[in-house]
């Protein structure tokens, strides 16, 4: 088996994912490795380039999807095709320096964790990207139970027992996080460096945050049902206590407000039902994860 196996979910990358490939060649010449790059329905010439790649590179393996299918569906993809005992996971952009894999294979070496997330000094996102991340940690401590201290990066490493606990899950809405915390709690941090990013823009904006807000809430968790459920049994007991306490002259004010405000709640509820039950109707009819348009693979990389 294979030392170690990188993941990287290439979108719009054609300036610098040849680059990334040679970066990671020099820094893991002495380990076993592949690459696997997963071309996530790129609008540039990345799907050419990584065909390149394989033929330039014995250890570079190319997944090309039909289409853009969010970053952790593409990362999932990589991982349904991993042979190392190591994946890592890394972004395409050279924010995080490709030496650093090596902090995180020694750290999961060393103390034998199932996964090591790396952490940073100081993060180089832009301010929008760095609330985004605080609000969805936040949100994970109490809805996946991690704790609080620990950031979820996206540059982790995950041992192949886990990836293949992972893989197990086919739905279309995968969170990487959330389902590493279906199966392990032996997970370990490593200080790393986080660089400037050295081309293009970034493609995390609200409408994404707020995606995999909804992925997070609706697909992990029950909380929103639990809380719509004591919501309404509080708003039984306040409209109980209101109407006997109130005089005849002000209890046709008093019921009119609370049939706005139950009509309201009823809308809310079955909002929220309609989410669960839309998310498990895509789930249940075979809606995709990911297609692959075409692939190349070699079996053999060292």
């Amino acid at each position: 088996m294979l030392e170690l196996s990188i993941v990287i979910p290439v979108y719009n990358s054609e300036k610098t994912i040849g680059v990334l490939v040679e970066k990671l060649g020099e820094e893991l010449g002495h380990l076993s490795f592949e690459i696997v790059l997963v071309n996530d329905g790129s609008r540039d010439k990345s799907a050419q380039i990584c065909k390149q790649l394989t033929v330039k590179y014995q250890q570079v393996n190319f997944l090309n999807l039909r289409k853009n299918f969010g970053e952790f569906n593409a990362v999932m993809c990589g991982l349904n095709h991993i042979n190392g005992r190591y994946a890592v996971i890394i972004d395409d952009d050279f924010q995080n320096p490709p030496s650093e894999i090596l902090k995180l294979l020694n750290k999961a070496k060393e103390f034998d964790y199932d996964v090591v997330y790396s952490e940073y000094l100081q993060k180089k996102h832009s301010p929008f990207r760095n609330f985004g991340s605080r609000l969805i940690n936040a949100l994970n401590t109490y809805l996946i139970k991690k704790p609080k201290d620990l950031y979820l990066s996206s540059f982790k490493l995950i041992n192949k027992e886990v990836v293949e606990e992972i893989v197990k899950y086919t739905g279309p809405y995968p969170y990487i996080d959330g389902l590493i915390f279906r199966v392990t709690n032996n997970i370990g941090t490593v200080l790393v460096e986080h660089s400037d990013r050295v081309n293009g823009v970034s493609n995390y904006s609200f409408r994404r945050l707020f995606n995999l807000f909804i992925t997070i809430v609706f697909g992990y968790s029950l909380l929103p049902i639990r809380l719509v459920f004591l919501a309404g049994i509080c708003s039984i007991f306040l409209s109980l206590m209101l109407i006997f306490g109130s005089t005849i002259s002000s209890l046709n004010i008093i019921f009119e407000s609370f049939m706005l405000f139950f009509i309201g709640f009823f809308l809310t509820i079955v909002s929220l039902l309609g989410e669960y039950i839309g998310k498990n109707y895509m789930t249940i009819s075979g809606t995709p994860q990911y297609i692959i348009k075409d692939k190349i693979l070699h079996k053999d990389a060292v």
